[in-house]
């Protein structure tokens, strides 16, 4: 499990590494676009008071990683105690199986996602939340995923996904636009794509943190069990010597019995 793990973390770890400059580079241009179009309304970006929360929690189908699903599960525990009312959006068969036997009102779910992750599959939650959103039936969205950070590091991270906040990233750079046809329709198709490029990038970090998680838990379980073997087997001879020790002596008493 641990070179299968392994050779699944290096496809998944070259995949996110290759998403990022993509989903860096949209952000980028959401802040330059909304910072040129201020004041334009658009459902994703209306902000409402936060009565009711939708949380889409990330984790894996499978165990086997570690605390790499326990960590996911707890903070987004922790982030439905802030929160007034929550739904919860789970992905993986972990957060789905965990919260359905704690009563937590599950409002869609998403398993066997499969080891290589398709965009096709971010749209279709990214359409989801996003017409929860813009329905009202939430009035806020957050994203619980991993982050991977390196293969011994990832990290629980959450992330607000709706309203869309445009990212303050433009600075100084401002830029007069032009736009055809207009701000409006700029801004309906560029907001959209930039909350399923975010879903998306959530999936691969998740994806390779899983890998990561589990190459060095089955690491550490092959250590553990080399060294119990180790423990064991001197256990064993220390036994079988005392036996045979005693056995010599037992028979070192018979002999000097019979003289």
């Amino acid at each position: 499990m641990k070179a299968v793990a392994a050779a699944k973390m290096t496809r998944a770890q070259e995949t996110v590494i290759a998403a990022r400059p993509y989903a860096r580079e949209i952000r980028e241009v959401l802040s330059r676009v909304a910072a040129a179009t201020a004041g334009v309304r658009h459902p994703l970006l209306e902000v409402r008071e936060p009565r009711r929360a939708l949380v889409v929690a990330i984790t894996a189908d499978r165990g086997l990683c570690g605390g790499f699903n326990a960590n996911l599960i707890r903070r987004t525990v922790d982030l439905t105690k802030e929160l007034p009312e929550v739904g919860l959006v789970a992905v993986g068969r972990k957060a789905r199986d965990f919260f359905r036997r704690r009563a937590y009102r599950i409002v869609q779910s998403y398993v066997r996602l499969g080891e290589t992750i398709r965009f096709s599959t971010a749209q279709e939650i990214a359409r989801f939340v996003m017409d929860q959103y813009t329905a009202g039936e939430c009035d806020v969205v957050y994203l619980v995923f991993s982050q991977f950070i390196n293969v011994l590091v990832q990290r629980p991270t959450v992330v607000k996904l709706l309203p869309v906040e445009p990212p303050a990233e433009a600075g100084g750079r401002r830029v007069d636009y032009i736009f055809e046809p207009g701000p409006e329709e700029v801004l309906a198709a560029l907001l959209p794509r930039y909350v399923e490029v975010a879903v998306y990038h959530a999936l691969l970090e998740s994806k390779a943190s899983e890998h990561s998680a589990r190459m060095t838990a089955m690491d550490n379980a092959t250590k553990n069990a080399g060294e119990m073997i180790d423990r064991l087997t001197l256990q064993i001879n220390r036994v079988r010597q005392w036996m045979i020790t005693k056995e010599m002596l037992e028979i070192t008493s018979g002999a000097e019995a019979l003289k």
